[in-house]
């Protein structure tokens, strides 16, 4: 068979007298014909999906997938990140993750722990769900995406014994573990709720601090602030060791005293190019979680595997009654309670910690629907 002659441009032309030259066409004609329609439809469906807003997805579908060679995770020396550090100390997301190398980091903050999502030195973090949704809104959903839930509760307004109740706190200095975290957001929406300003004058104006909830512990001791809105296990330990009280459990203030509180995110474009290793990831939540929820009658395992957990995060190890007496506000749960989201979204805009955004997206519900295809909407397989 001789090679194939190259196109003549005259077979797409008029011949003379402006009829087509139908007989000087060569007999490959008829592929250049279905090349060019096919070519034609294509152009038409990428401008079509350019119009309706999804040829982003298109591009999306066509980057390769792979296992990543490395999980950079992000986690905090919270009790409210217990499934985090059950998952670690007990190497059930390390089992799942099989070949793919897992790099954890420590955080104090929610806010930090997305600042370095954003830069790329992380890959997917254990948070609090205002830092998340910030990130999503600033970003206009580019950014990270919500995988699963991880702790529900666990937040507490502890206060000093001199603050006589709810009226006695103007003038006030209280802390939260940092600016726009999830326990920031909730004392700045529950003080404008009961009428005062933060941060200005007048009578009724409250002081914030941003600080290390373990700072927090030493300020109140030094009687350099009056309470703070802080998470497990520090809320117990201001009770137990500072003889602070609680003026306000978090879980009193949401429906059915379920509220997020711990969320697992992932990076966007990781998560568009390892979507098999986030899905391992998840699995590997999802034991952690089982774990917790098996042993609930063997306190002494699970406040001492917790207990490792936050010495191998960088936080002294606790009594046993401190670790057992701080869970009772505690719920852990693969569900991230999306339902409330629109609610932390108006909180969050409302204290001015961000803007006003569509969460349509935030929420990425493949992979638990993967893990526990079984589970209805908001509710545990078992």
């Amino acid at each position: 068979m001789g090679r194939q002659q190259p196109l003549d441009l005259a077979t797409v032309t008029a011949g003379r007298g402006g009829r087509p030259a139908a007989s000087r066409r060569r007999p490959g004609w008829p592929l250049v014909l279905t090349a060019l329609a096919l070519l034609t439809a294509l152009t038409a469906a990428a401008t079509w999906l350019r119009a309706d807003g999804t040829f982003e997805a298109w591009e999306q579908a066509s980057v390769e997938t792979s296992d990543a060679a490395e999980l950079r995770l992000g986690y905090f020396g919270n009790l409210t990140h217990g499934p985090a550090l059950v998952g670690l100390q007990e190497d059930l997301f390390a089992e799942e993750l099989g070949s793919t190398g897992l790099s954890p980091q420590v955080f104090t903050s929610g806010p930090t722990a997305v600042e370095a999502m954003n830069a790329g030195t992380l890959d997917a973090a254990f948070v609090g769900p205002s830092p998340a949704i910030n990130s999503y809104a600033q970003s206009g959903g580019e950014s990270l995406a919500i995988v699963a839930g991880a702790a529900s509760g666990g937040a507490q307004f502890v206060v000093t014994g001199d603050v006589a109740g709810e009226d006695d706190l103007a003038g006030r200095t209280l802390a939260t573990p940092e600016f726009g975290g999830t326990q920031d957001v909730a004392l700045r929406t529950w003080l404008a709720g009961q009428g005062y300003t933060v941060d200005g004058d007048g009578e009724r104006s409250v002081a914030i601090t941003p600080m290390p909830s373990g700072q927090s512990l030493q300020m109140l001791r030094q009687g350099q602030i009056d309470g703070g809105w802080l998470p497990q296990p520090w809320a117990t330990r201001a009770v137990q060791e500072e003889g602070a009280r609680v003026l306000v459990d978090e879980r009193d203030l949401w429906e059915e005293g379920r509220f997020p509180t711990t969320v697992l995110v992932v990076r966007q474009d990781y998560l568009e190019r390892h979507p098999q290793t986030v899905e391992r990831l998840v699995r590997g939540l999802q034991r952690s979680v089982d774990w917790l929820g098996a042993r609930e009658d063997d306190p002494v395992e699970v406040a001492g595997t917790l207990n490792a957990g936050l010495v191998e995060a960088g936080t002294e190890a606790l009594p046993q009654t401190t670790v057992l007496d701080a869970l009772q506000s505690l719920e852990w749960t693969l569900d991230p309670l999306t339902g409330t989201y629109p609610a932390l979204l108006a909180d969050g805009v409302a204290a001015g910690t961000t803007q006003d955004a569509s969460l349509e997206g935030l929420v990425d519900e493949r992979f638990l629907a993967q893990v526990r295809p079984s589970a209805p909407a908001g509710e545990e397989a078992p």
